[in-house]
């Protein structure tokens, strides 16, 4: 079998297009790209729904533990301090728990204990916790002068926050976001550790390489494939959040735009 035709066969294979039997022997390095890969789209798809969705509740929970008025920020508080404060992998086994439990009580509850529905929903909170944690710090770096001059131009409530307050909370807090979008995404390997099983062998990047690795006895190569697929997303995510960046910051002269920098989170 040529390459072509492995890419053919095993390009969408974990959306569940394609072959449906997995190698047995004679592993290629194609086969092991072109699966790892395929699988890849499951990482990206957890990425992406938890960051773009984790967003807007992150711009709440960052106004409400803002908020004098307790009944909003209390809440914003604890959720920020649970979801910050417990390990994202204990998240996942308690939330499989949780919906296992709902499951039992009603079937209607069933899509949330597979890891296509129910992985997303606790990467989607644990996101929101640090990206509010990120945007609050942020809203209180807004400079006092700016929101002076936006009430000095008889701006009140909800104007003054979009036109002022927002866009600033944004540009001061997008390089820290970028770090947390950076990791979010690499922390969707997790899945494969959590007790969300694949529905169908429609597993993530690490799904597969951990298959090659069991039947290679080699480890030495699919895991450095996931890495290098990782890498190349991490630069594809550095380049599109710098073009947002430039763009929260075209006002500025160009000496003193801030620049983008990958800061490595070693614990989180």
């Amino acid at each position: 079998m040529s390459c072509w035709e492995t890419v053919a066969d095993y390009a969408f294979r974990s959306l569940g297009f394609g072959e449906r039997l997995l190698p047995r022997s004679d592993f290629t390095l194609c086969q092991q790209f072109t699966l790892i890969g395929s699988g890849l789209i499951w990482n990206v798809y957890y990425g992406a729904l938890a960051l773009g969705f984790g967003f807007f509740l992150a711009v709440s929970l960052a106004v409400g533990k803002a908020a004098a008025n307790p009944l909003f920020r209390k809440p914003a508080e604890w959720f920020i301090f649970v979801f910050r404060g417990s390990p994202l992998f204990i998240q996942f086994f308690l939330a499989y728990f949780l919906f296992l439990k709902l499951k039992q009580w009603q079937p209607v509850f069933d899509p949330l204990t597979s890891a296509v529905l129910g992985a997303l929903i606790v990467l989607f909170f644990n996101t929101a916790a640090y990206s509010g944690e990120i945007f609050h710090g942020a809203l209180r770096s807004v400079p006092r002068g700016d929101v002076e001059a936006a009430e000095a131009y008889g701006m009140t409530g909800w104007t003054k926050f979009r036109r002022v307050i927002f866009p600033t909370m944004l540009r001061l807090g997008w390089p820290s976001y970028t770090n947390e979008a950076i990791f979010l995404f690499h922390a969707t390997t997790l899945v494969f550790f959590s007790g969300f099983p694949a529905w169908q062998q429609k597993g993530d990047a690490l799904y597969y390489a951990s298959y090659f690795a069991d039947k290679t006895f080699n480890p030495f190569i699919p895991y450095p494939i996931v890495a290098f697929y990782f890498v190349l997303l991490t630069l594809v995510l550095i380049g599109l959040f710098g073009l947002v960046n430039r763009r929260l910051n075209r006002h500025l002269p160009q000496d003193q735009r801030p620049r983008m920098r990958l800061k490595p989170q070693i614990l989180r």
